[in-house]
């Protein structure tokens, strides 16, 4: 099988937020504040998948105020940030929006995504992800966590279905 054919279906991108949208670090304040860095080619591609009609759904074991407005920013919905068992998380959410698993693709990089990244038709990771995690995807980003792998798996999903490049006044909406 091609690889780039378990691209084409996704309706639905999976992202766990610490060494996926972020390199994994944290910046520690002075007033107890943690901080983190997101990447702005990431940040383009999601907010175009949600224009396009995809599904962002972004599950965090860890909680965070400034990563929740981030996300926000960019027009996605689907944020559950502190969740304990991120396969049930994933599972009640493909029930409630009657999702098929060969549709879904996730993103994870370290052990607490392992069983959920298993349910989905598309498991994958940034190159920087641990070994474990890597054993398991159909896919691995050659860019590390909070690098452009996020947009890397949107990318390859809207070209494939023609809706990478567009009018100039859908991309700026």
């Amino acid at each position: 099988m091609n690889l780039l054919s378990l691209f084409k279906p996704i309706t639905t991108f999976v992202l766990d937020v610490d060494g996926v949208l972020t390199d994994g670090t944290v910046q520690l304040l002075p007033s107890g504040e943690q901080s983190r860095r997101m990447n702005t080619k990431d940040g383009y591609a999601m907010q175009l998948a949600v224009k396009m009609g995809y599904r962002i759904v972004v599950v965090s074991g860890g909680k965070s105020e400034g990563v929740l407005a981030r996300l926000k920013g960019l027009g996605i919905t689907d944020i559950y940030q502190g969740v304990a068992d991120k396969k049930e998380q994933l599972q009640d959410y493909a029930a409630e929006n009657d999702l098929k698993w060969d549709e879904v693709l996730y993103m994870g990089d370290d052990i607490p995504d392992y069983w959920p990244m298993q349910l989905t038709g598309l498991p994958t990771c940034p190159a920087d992800a641990v070994p474990e995690i890597k054993s398991i995807c159909k896919y691995i980003s050659p860019l590390n966590g909070g690098q452009g792998c996020v947009r890397d798996v949107i990318e390859k999903v809207l070209k494939l279905n023609g809706q990478w490049m567009m009018d100039e006044h859908i991309a700026s909406r």
